[in-house]
């Protein structure tokens, strides 16, 4: 059985090396198989010594990408591409499991990984759903470099047309080129949940604290609140409103804190 290849992006500072760590930690604690987690990051200081570091590349395409992103005032939203790139990974074996770091890993992976092989997998976006639109939501994406390398070389060729195709969308991007070359399967919902929409929605969120769903396999936070806002209750928005949260910090924080130790967690 070969090692399950995990990837996550980190640029700037809006993550500290703890979002890393304890996604990295939720990972390995729930999948049967043994994994091999990379982060692609300018930074690497704080991270666990078992994870793998790729350098944050410059891309050759990087002008006339954020030339079209700044016209959708999505500056820096398709960095994500770079992990696409063929040939980034050395010795890949299988797919591909990727996560942005805004999110909890709360149940097993095993049934992602191991989903619709050939296929690209993601979950259905939230809002574009509702709106009977098709596009995944980007939180928790599953590709097979070898088998899907134009999910980078279609970018790279035309970088300002896809981007303004995909309206400055990384998301937008990945599902729909999918889509295009009938690669393309939804993870099925009650697996990768929403923080604010399955665990806390309004006005429920006012009467309790937020409840994590039985089958949830991965938590996203998307928009507000993150997890750190999460934690000890947040009332930065009326709809959003959240009482401390119990289970996150049994997920996020304890858990790993128990895998990895404090210095890491």
């Amino acid at each position: 059985m070969h090692a399950a290849t995990i990837v996550c992006i980190k640029w700037g500072t809006l993550f500290g090396p703890e979002y890393v760590n304890r996604l990295y930690s939720g990972v390995r604690r729930n999948m049967t198989r043994p994994i091999r987690f990379i982060c692609m990051t300018e930074n690497s200081d704080g991270f666990h010594p078992d994870i793998e570091v790729l350098d944050l590349p410059v891309e050759p395409f990087l002008g006339p990408m954020n030339d079209a992103l700044a016209v959708a005032n999505r500056q820096g939203a398709m960095r994500k591409v770079s992990l696409f790139k063929p040939g980034l990974i050395p010795d890949l074996q299988g797919p591909v499991l990727g996560f942005d770091l805004d999110v909890v890993i709360t149940g097993n992976l095993d049934d992602i990984y191991e989903m619709a092989p050939g296929k690209i997998a993601m979950r259905h976006d939230w809002t574009e759903k509702r709106k009977g639109r098709p596009t995944g939501h980007g939180s928790v994406f599953r590709f097979d470099p070898a088998l899907h390398p134009f999910l980078y070389n279609d970018l790279a060729a035309n970088p300002y047309a896809e981007v303004e195709k995909a309206r400055g969308s990384e998301q937008r991007y990945t599902s729909h080129k999918a889509m295009d070359n009938d690669c393309f399967e939804y993870i099925p919902p009650e697996w990768v949940v929403s923080f604010k929409y399955n665990t806390n929605p309004f006005p429920m969120n006012y009467v309790r604290p937020s409840k994590l769903p039985a089958d949830a396999r991965v938590v996203c936070f998307h928009g507000r609140p993150k997890m750190s806002d999460a934690l000890t209750g947040y009332t930065g928005q009326i709809i959003r409103y959240a009482k401390p949260s119990a289970w996150l910090q049994e997920h996020w924080i304890t858990r790993a804190q128990a895998d990895l130790g404090d210095s890491y967690a």
